[in-house]
């Protein structure tokens, strides 16, 4: 076979072995060493392995990936989610959808403290499912809301993916943060128009509370609205703000971050040496696995490209009679499909190397290019078979809630995620504006 034969096998190898319930990080490594050798490189493979991976781990700034894991963990053992969602549960329980809204809304502010979605979707499965089940919400919909508001985690700077992407792509990670805080709050916008609007053409899918059960002074209520939002906004403008302004890099910010967290644990009297294990031991595993799959896709994406496999999709993406925007047309189409059988992670080490460099040969800005992408992979913890939004709401739901509740739940937020796509392409300063407020 020649060098592009063996290249599109390997490429196909992967959907092969990922569905064979082969782990993302031993199918990739596997291949890449296997065609390595196939490719009669065997000494080159071994080098050139070590020689990435003392590049990935001497990288200044994936330091920032445990500490914002960390921040995470610490937020959601200090409960700050839960004393937000009581509060904001009696302000705007008597709307219509009021418990979905809230659901949101603490869903944005949690993507802004952690860069990874499996907290947010957990904590508000046992927060807020129980709760809209009670007051007789449309289970769909409540399912939907809590899947498609945790997946903003992944988006909303400090994001872990926006964290991996730059130095693929050379791009600062500051300049990334930046670029998607205006996507991810326009999603999070979707999401709430759309949770509203359903609610008030089919009031029986969100039904206000009742008033008696949501009598609160309004003082009171004021007051314990500031004090449970408070550390969290300065949290979130202490880790943004920093980067905003060029006080801190992203990896000092993220630090700053996960003391605040601590700060936060402890004013809230949370902060035991229980959880403060069980954070860092959470934060351990998630950087472990996020390693372990760059490594291995850092493995198959050098031999993929020695094999000219980069060359080969290059140049059948380019040579595509549909014009530059029917070529982004398909690898958007590409990554929605790899998205629904390939977990995130492996997707950026794959396909970053081979379409950035094809969007800037068409002529389109890197940074706009990256937002696009980081969008659209988004949307893999919505897609079936493998949206891991799904599967963690499903561990964490009444046995009364099935899968096929959370998959037509899902359906609509899909849809409103490639109406944000579509609206990234077409208006470009939604990425680009604060990125170059900043620098101006």
């Amino acid at each position: 076979m020649s060098p592009e034969q063996l290249a599109i096998v390997m490429f196909v190898g992967i959907l092969v072995l990922v569905l064979a319930g082969v782990p993302l990080y031993l199918s990739l490594a596997f291949l890449g060493l296997a065609f390595g050798i196939l490719g009669g490189w065997a000494p080159q493979v071994y080098t050139q392995f070590t020689h990435r991976m003392f590049g990935i781990m001497a990288s200044e700034v994936l330091p920032a990936v445990p500490l914002f894991v960390f921040m995470g963990a610490m937020l959601e053992r200090s409960e700050v989610a839960d004393r937000l969602y009581g509060s904001l549960h009696l302000a705007m329980g008597g709307l219509k959808g009021g418990l979905a809204i809230v659901t949101v809304v603490i869903c944005t502010m949690f993507a802004a403290c952690t860069g990874v979605i499996g907290a947010s979707v957990t904590t508000m499965g046992l927060l807020a499912l129980p709760a809209m089940l009670k007051r007789g919400y449309n289970i769909p919909l409540a399912t939907g809301t809590i899947c498609a508001g945790g997946t903003l985690g992944i988006l909303i700077p400090p994001s872990v993916m926006l964290l991996l992407y730059g130095p693929m792509a050379n791009i600062s990670v500051s300049r990334l943060f930046m670029a998607a805080f205006v996507p991810g709050l326009m999603l999070a916008t979707l999401y709430l128009v759309y949770v509203a609007a359903a609610c008030l053409i089919n009031p029986s899918w969100g039904p206000p509370i009742p008033v008696e059960d949501r009598r609160v002074p309004k003082l009171q209520l004021l007051q314990s609205i500031s004090i449970n939002m408070l550390p969290t906004l300065f949290l979130i403008l202490a880790v943004l703000g920093s980067i905003f302004f060029g006080i801190a890099a992203a990896t000092e910010a993220a630090a700053v971050g996960a003391f605040g967290a601590v700060l936060i644990a402890l004013a809230y009297r949370k902060l035991t040496w229980q959880g403060f294990y069980e954070s860092a031991k959470s934060t351990l595993r998630i950087t472990a696995m996020v390693m372990f799959v760059a490594l291995g896709a850092t493995l198959f994406s050098g031999v993929f490209t020695a094999l000219g496999g980069c060359k080969l999709i290059s140049s059948f993406l380019l040579a595509l009679p549909f014009g530059k925007w029917g070529v982004v047309l398909v690898m958007m189409i590409i990554l929605i499909i790899l998205g629904m059988f390939i977990d995130w992670i492996g997707i950026l080490y794959i396909v970053v190397p081979i379409f950035t460099p094809v969007a800037m040969e068409l002529g389109f800005d890197p940074l706009w290019w990256a937002m696009i992408v980081a969008v659209n992979l988004q949307t893999c913890f919505l897609t079936p078979p493998f949206a891991y939004s799904m599967f963690y709401l499903k561990g964490v739901s009444p046995p009364e809630v099935t899968m096929s509740h959370i998959y037509k739940g899902v359906v609509p937020f899909l849809l409103l995620q490639f109406v944000g796509i579509a609206l990234v392409i077409i208006f470009p300063q939604l990425s680009l504006w604060l990125p170059g407020l900043m620098y101006k």
